[in-house]
């Protein structure tokens, strides 16, 4: 039976205080504490993942780099990036972590499908792709049954800083962003915070087995 979960939008947050914070959730949280979902931009910074190897930062552009244990090499996150943050108690779900990673994968490439554009998740380079540039990056953690880390998508943001790294340790991999692949006659070119957030949101609600809420975010900024 699909449970209500918490579906938070917050402001743009430096990444430390943000992870202490999905940290401190997971590591207090009971078998009765709700799944959330956090939607959220981070000012510019580099992460590294538990595999991260610093060869693959090429050039820091003076953006910091921070050590986090999600999975997965360094990626980007800046302003104009949506991210989103599973706090999400999987064995209450039914899943196992593969199974999970899979669900959020399709819940982001059914998002993206969503304003027309022809995504497709990759089982072998975790994400999801348009025509083999990665628009949305995966990188999750699993302790004692319960995820924390999450995804992000880009939306409409600054890509020079993804030339300073191999972005998720692939050297050349190109990256895109859901503006730059819109139609320029879809109608959802001028995207606002409330459909692309509800879209993820709806998304990840039906693959995680959420209770979909009504959406009253207060939320009507175009990108």
């Amino acid at each position: 039976m699909a449970r209500p979960w918490q579906i938070s939008r917050l402001a743009e947050l430096e990444y430390s205080g943000c992870y202490e914070a999905m940290k401190t959730y997971t590591e207090t949280r009971d078998a009765d504490s709700s799944d959330q979902l956090w939607l959220l931009e981070h000012s510019p910074v580099y992460t590294q993942g538990q595999a991260g190897k610093p060869e693959h930062v090429l050039l820091s552009n003076n953006i910091p780099i921070v050590q986090s244990d999600r999975g997965g090499q360094v990626t980007y996150h800046g302003p104009g990036q949506l991210v989103g943050y599973l706090l999400v108690d999987i064995d209450r779900i039914g899943v196992n972590t593969r199974k999970f990673v899979e669900r959020v994968e399709d819940a982001l490439t059914d998002a993206i499908r969503s304003f027309g554009i022809a995504a497709e998740a990759n089982r072998d380079a975790h994400g999801v792709y348009v025509q083999g540039r990665k628009i949305a990056s995966l990188g999750l953690r699993i302790r004692r049954g319960r995820s924390y880390h999450g995804f992000s998508l880009n939306v409409a943001m600054d890509m020079q800083p993804f030339l300073g790294i191999n972005p998720c340790g692939y050297a050349g991999l190109v990256m895109c962003q859901l503006r730059d692949e819109l139609a320029q006659d879809h109608p959802s070119r001028a995207l606002s915070d409330r459909e692309l957030i509800t879209a993820v949101d709806k998304a990840c609600c039906l693959a995680l087995s959420q209770h979909f809420p009504e959406l009253d975010l207060g939320l009507d900024e175009q990108r």
